[in-house]
């Protein structure tokens, strides 16, 4: 293999990648992951090989981590600068802006269509699979960062109340931007006009959750 050679053959197979992970990330958002097999995204990546996306990711859960961690090394760059923006006493409104708008703000950048919030709620409600993306959340030092900062936000909470919130918050999360990207997939109306302000409703819902009254 010459030195001339070397540099074209690596562009193709990183271009290869780049046509799986796109035709496999649409493919799961619409579908659902365990209804795709790998065959189909080879065909719809343009791939006369239905090899493919085995060898270039392995099972099935690579090529879901994969996805997740293009996309999730975007979203770290921007919650990283908005955790070095905030102030001495951060409050909760604070922290929950850096968990939700990095996230509206890398989807308004790639632009629509987008399938990443479909793919996220789909790979979440399989429960073989979402274990791939809890480890890539907990992989994120932003992500840990913006915890432990909510968490010393709520201190006062019973840990067990804490926990339930947490995972309403999640579900909120998840599946309230997934609406959001299906709705303008399909040029239907959404209840706010961009990314950034459907960031400010949830926000806004977020902090009404977080402190809603505990029953005895």
């Amino acid at each position: 293999m010459s030195k001339v050679d070397s540099p074209s053959r690596t562009e193709r197979a990183h271009a290869t990648r780049e046509l799986i992970l796109t035709a496999a990330e649409r493919l799961f958002a619409e579908h659902g992951v365990l209804a795709v097999s790998n065959r189909q995204v080879s065909e719809a990546a343009g791939q006369g090989n239905n090899t493919a996306v085995g060898y270039h990711f392995g099972t099935k859960a690579d090529l879901v981590r994969a996805i997740a961690r293009k996309h999730f090394a975007q979203v770290e760059e921007i919650r990283q600068r908005m955790i070095a923006g905030l102030g001495q006493e951060p409050g909760l409104r604070d922290w929950l802006n850096c968990l939700v708008r990095p996230l509206t703000e890398h989807l308004e950048a790639v632009g629509s269509p987008t399938w990443f919030a479909r793919f996220g709620a789909q790979v979440m409600t399989d429960p073989t699979l979402r274990t791939v993306i809890t480890e890539e959340t907990r992989s994120s030092p932003s992500q840990m960062r913006i915890l432990a900062g909510l968490n010393a936000c709520l201190a006062d909470l019973p840990d067990d109340v804490r926990a339930e919130r947490h995972d309403m918050a999640r579900q909120l999360l998840v599946h309230m931007f997934a609406e959001r990207e299906r709705a303008l997939a399909e040029n239907t109306p959404t209840p706010r006009a961009s990314w950034q302000d459907a960031a400010t409703g949830l926000v806004d819902a977020l902090v009404g959750l977080w402190q809603a009254p505990v029953s005895g």
